[in-house]
């Protein structure tokens, strides 16, 4: 037995489960995606969402409409005669002819432990929070933002220096497999789900919001204390990618670091080795990337840019 199935997904992090729902069988009647972005410099036209691309590439009908608002938008989908839909990161709010509109409801796939880190950011927030676990949950969504009850869990735990990169890229897979058994569950009637009042009642889990990363978070300012800073390059990296500028004044990312025993002024280098100097303790570089240049472990960026003991970054 199959579920007819509306897939709704914009970045590559909806790529896996798109796929896994096409490979167990589910008759997709359509995908949705956020429209084609301009290329980057004037000329190179519009490129398609990772979503579209895949929906494209299986044969998939692919609609991408700039709001679903609209009457006529929501009477499209409604045709579409949906058992269920799956949202996975689309990006654009549904309002309720949608929501209401699949016979089993709306699915979500939510890339943290709900009511923690409902809304934009909850990867970046999670490790920059120092959070030692995190996981995917399948929600069946509402109105509210993220507010809906949850159906399955998976939890994930957050590796010392892993970066939202790396533990998005966990999070994608663990969604596809997890989707795929919560429609196996949904079509057969076992699929219960539980308020997530009842789960902060019963974790201790309480509603906090993982806001959209502002521009200025990004730039490093050495003089809090050292977890925190490690937390917040490894949570940044890859995008929006934290920074600061090397003694010559070139900006430069920081990709990966770790909290590690030392003192002195904020930012200071306190080795050829890549130890900088926080307001407490120290943070040792891992991995940075120049402007233009490609992604270096520390020993690497070392050979063409040393940073000797007593050199300072920043200002942070």
């Amino acid at each position: 037995m199959t579920l007819r199935v509306v897939f709704m997904g914009t970045p590559a992090f909806s790529v896996p489960t798109l796929r896994a729902l096409h490979a167990a069988g589910h008759e997709i009647a359509a995908v949705y995606a956020q429209p084609p972005r301009p290329a980057g410099r004037r000329g190179l036209g519009e490129t398609p969402s990772p979503v579209q691309v895949e929906a494209e590439r299986l044969g998939l009908p692919v609609l991408t409409p700039k709001t679903l608002r609209e009457p006529a938008a929501q009477a499209r989908f409604a045709a579409h005669g949906a058992d269920v839909a799956v949202v996975v990161a689309y990006g654009l709010l549904l309002p309720k002819p949608v929501l209401d509109a699949p016979r089993l409801g709306c699915l979500n796939g939510h890339g943290s432990l709900l009511p923690r880190w409902r809304g934009a950011a909850p990867i970046q927030r999670a490790i920059e929070a120092g959070d030692a676990t995190t996981g995917m949950m399948v929600m069946r969504m509402e109105e509210g933002l993220d507010t809906g009850p949850v159906g399955l869990t998976a939890d994930l735990a957050i590796g010392a220096t892993e970066t939202a990169g790396e533990l998005h890229d966990r999070l994608s897979q663990t969604s596809a497999t997890l989707m795929v058994e919560a429609l196996a569950r949904l079509e057969a009637g076992t699929l219960a789900f539980e308020t997530q009042d009842s789960i902060a009642a019963r974790t201790g889990r309480q509603v906090l919001y993982a806001a959209k990363i502002a521009k200025d978070e990004a730039r490093i300012a050495f003089d809090t204390p050292a977890p925190g800073v490690a937390r917040r390059i490894n949570a940044f990296s890859p995008f929006p990618g934290a920074w600061t500028l090397l003694p010559g004044g070139e900006r430069v990312k920081l990709l990966r670091a770790e909290p590690c025993e030392g003192a002195g002024a904020p930012g200071t280098a306190l080795d050829d080795a890549l130890t900088i100097a926080c307001g407490t303790g120290a943070v040792r570089l891992l991995a940075l990337q120049k402007a233009g240049g490609k992604a270096m472990e520390a020993r690497d960026f070392l050979r063409g840019t040393p940073l000797p003991a007593g050199a300072r970054l920043g200002p942070g």
